[in-house]
């Protein structure tokens, strides 16, 4: 890890970042007495702030911050108006948008000593969201780090999403617990899908590609699938999967095995819900819904017809986002299906339900509102 340039006679920190972001140039100390609007300036100019006053203070700095990051320097107003008419214009200026904001934000930075302790005052109890999240603390090994307040958030929040799950009414109502770094299935249309297009007769396997949280998988088993292999590469997600089945009573018959894409073997049944989105992600739950160049979907499709037991049937989950703002064309993706050597049984859709969808603010909005998810039933074409 780097360590931080602190012009200070304090013992170095080492700068710890879980999207990789660079260790600032510049560091200052700052507590209680710094204003937002000398902190702000100051992020802006690419210099972090460690802080070393009250927690609760510093996390009233952040949102004075975030206020003055989204209100911006002389923003145009009209601007979001124009960028809704060129859906992706629109797509790039919101990602540059969230880009800055990501940027100007995490210089506020936090002390973490050894054993995951935030040595500031009314600062909580950190130790298990930071072991879920950085690995277990090394006995004797640690060195003492600083992290951006909004990431060391991030951290506290996904353990209180592990700790109380999300129900998935496809269950049942039983909870699903996403791990940090791992993307939450709180969009439920894609699962519903899954909830309710037709198995196959040969119900004796089904593999389940890029896992995740094991949702799908364990909906698959729900609904009388024998064995169910799942597969993922990240290890936070293969560790999450196995939680999930073992916590749903599915462990015998759910699988999660690393691979790129698919498991050794053939199935009947083989069932994809790539990230929906060509672009790069920024940090580690972002990989779930962005992928450079489609490389999962494209992978998934070429792969298809060398994975499926003869008769079998493949089933691709994906929003129509990217072609709403312009960022993959439906002739495109019909093309990689032929090109595979598939076609098309059936299509089942569903409209989104996520608040996004709903919020006219949103500068996606045109095309969230218009967004449909679809379950793309393949199959071999010779």
């Amino acid at each position: 890890m780097d360590v931080l340039p602190l012009d200070s006679a304090r013992p170095a920190l080492r700068w710890r970042s879980e999207s990789a972001a660079p260790a600032p140039r510049r560091v200052v100390e700052g507590d209680d007495a710094l204003r937002a609007a000398d902190a702000y300036r100051m992020a802006c100019e690419g210099t972090a702030v460690l802080w070393r006053g009250d927690y609760q203070g510093a996390r009233q700095l952040l949102t004075a911050l975030a206020r003055r990051v989204d209100r911006g320097p002389r923003r145009n107003r009209a601007a979001p108006v124009a960028a809704s008419r060129d859906p992706y214009d629109a797509f790039h200026r919101h990602r540059q948008e969230q880009g800055r904001r990501a940027r100007v934000l995490g210089m506020l930075l936090v002390p973490v000593d050894p054993g995951y302790v935030v040595p500031l005052r009314r600062a909580p109890d950190v130790r298990a969201a930071c072991a879920e999240a950085y690995g277990p603390p090394q006995a004797g090994g640690d060195a003492p780090f600083a992290v951006s307040l909004r990431e060391l958030l991030g951290v506290i929040g996904a353990h209180e999403w592990r700790r109380r799950g999300v129900p998935v009414p496809a269950l049942g109502g039983d909870r699903v617990h996403p791990h940090y770094g791992v993307f939450s299935p709180v969009r439920g249309e894609y699962v519903d899908l899954v909830a309710r297009a037709p198995l196959p007769t040969d119900r004796a396997v089904a593999h389940d590609i890029g896992t995740g949280t094991g949702v799908l998988a364990a909906v698959l088993a729900r609904r009388g699938v024998a064995r169910v292999v799942g597969t993922d590469q990240d290890p936070r997600a293969l560790a999450c999967a196995r939680d999930n089945a073992e916590r749903l009573g599915l462990a015998e018959r759910i699988d999660v095995v690393e691979a790129d894409l698919f498991p050794p073997g053939r199935a009947p049944l083989v069932v994809c819900n790539p990230p929906w989105l060509p672009a790069k992600p920024t940090s580690a739950v972002e990989r779930a819904v962005y992928d450079p160049g489609s490389r999962m979907l494209r992978g998934f499709l070429a792969g298809l017809p060398h994975a499926l037991a003869p008769g079998g049937e493949g089933w691709l989950i994906l929003s129509d986002l990217a072609e709403r703002l312009g960022l993959r064309t439906r002739d495109a993706l019909l093309d990689l299906i032929d090109a595979a050597g598939l076609t098309v049984v059936d299509r089942l859709d569903a409209r989104p339900t996520h608040p996004r969808s709903a919020d006219p603010d949103d500068p996606l909005h045109a095309a969230r509102s218009a967004e449909i998810t679809s379950l793309w039933r393949l199959a071999p074409s010779r």
